[in-house]
């Protein structure tokens, strides 16, 4: 294993590895790390998956460097792209839905992993902090096989007892059957992502559990910055560190320009 890496390199890691050959990863913008392991996967075990960056259907593997973050709304990568297709983003022609892999963010998370991108406040026309929007991200959570959530930082000011409103449904308010009552075809949140560890949800409850730590991190650390009471297992595993192998082809073909670890 490696030693000397950030944690959002880990935290890139630990996403790809999750990924599957033969998937269509759909990515939005601005989001450095989910960029990174889907280019990681697919460099690394998935030669077959689908990339679509922000709408953009493309085939990268044999590509060396494109830098972070540029390329997932950069159009000149087309030109060393092997495919390319600008119909990703019509939902209305999707096929095979559970095959699709969808990544989200937001400004809060609550105990089912329900997000919201669209602000903060009570009164939506003057909202305390506004958001970027949900725009895909409704119908994309709703209908895909599944989705991670993937934050840069974890704090009681993201993870809260209630959001404000709600972009992407996850688990409702709870119960293995919860998107299933209401007629929701996808798989929902698989995992959440942070600087901290790697969460996921409770099988009957569906309420956040801590599923790994990060090395170095405790877990009163992580529930002293959710605002909500997590699930603690009695053994909490450590996040397993990333391969020599998978450091080096993340440093020099996915992110050669070190954006993960500044």
């Amino acid at each position: 294993m490696a030693h000397d890496y950030s944690v959002q390199e880990l935290m890139a890691v630990v996403l790809a590895r999750d990924l599957s050959d033969g998937e269509v990863l759909r990515v939005g913008v601005a989001m450095p790390v989910v960029e990174a392991a889907v280019r990681l996967a697919h460099l690394m075990h998935g030669p077959n998956m689908e990339l679509i960056f922000f709408g953009v259907r493309m085939n990268v593997a044999h590509l060396h460097t494109v830098p972070l973050p540029a390329f997932a709304w950069d159009r000149r990568v087309v030109r060393w792209a092997e495919s390319y297709s600008d119909t990703g983003h019509r939902f209305d022609r999707l096929k095979d839905w559970h095959n699709h892999v969808f990544f989200v963010g937001g400004v809060q998370v609550d105990p089912y992993g329900n997000t919201n991108l669209i602000g903060v406040g009570p009164e939506y026309r003057r909202l305390h902090f506004r958001g970027p929007g949900s725009v895909g991200t409704a119908t994309l959570s709703t209908h895909v096989g599944r989705y991670y959530i993937v934050l840069n930082s974890h704090s009681r000011r993201i993870f809260v007892e209630r959001c404000d409103y709600i972009s992407a449904y996850g688990w409702g308010t709870g119960g293995a059957d919860a998107r299933r009552r209401l007629g929701l075809p996808g798989g929902g949140p698989r995992y959440c992502l942070t600087p901290l560890g790697v969460l996921d949800f409770a099988e009957e409850s569906k309420r956040m559990r801590l599923h790994s730590l990060h090395p170095g991190v405790s877990r009163e650390e992580v529930q002293a910055h959710t605002g909500f009471q997590l699930v603690m297992p009695e053994q909490i595993p450590t996040t397993v560190p990333p391969t020599v192998e998978e450091l080096h082809v993340l440093r020099t073909r996915v992110d050669p320009q070190g954006v993960l670890r500044r």
